[in-house]
């Protein structure tokens, strides 16, 4: 996949809700949890905290800073869309994730 496709695909410098959301989403099932109650859990937070921050695309630092520190995923992609400083297999995995949503 060409650069140009991955930034579309990414949606690279959309801070919308909507796109965060969908990053958000992507990184939680490339952290290898498919349920929001279980990363919930993961997090230490309620469910509904949780599932609240997802759909409205709106995650705290904290959730982030889970991501950061126990998955590689940063906050520039999270918030940004920016995927150029993630490891090549975060990529990967994040480019399949989207890919999959897009679809």
């Amino acid at each position: 996949m060409v650069v140009e496709d991955r930034e579309k695909l990414f949606r690279l410098n959309d801070d919308s809700d909507e796109a965060v959301a969908l990053r958000l989403r992507a990184a939680r099932e490339v952290a290898g949890y498919k349920r929001q109650r279980d990363f919930a859990e993961a997090l230490e937070l309620n469910y509904k905290t949780y599932h609240a921050q997802e759909s409205k695309g709106r995650p705290t630092p904290s959730t982030v800073r889970f991501l950061h520190r126990n998955h590689r995923i940063d906050f520039n992609f999270v918030y940004n869309g920016d995927f150029l400083q993630l490891p090549g297999d975060v990529q990967q995995a994040l480019e399949t994730a989207l890919s999959e949503t897009d679809s």
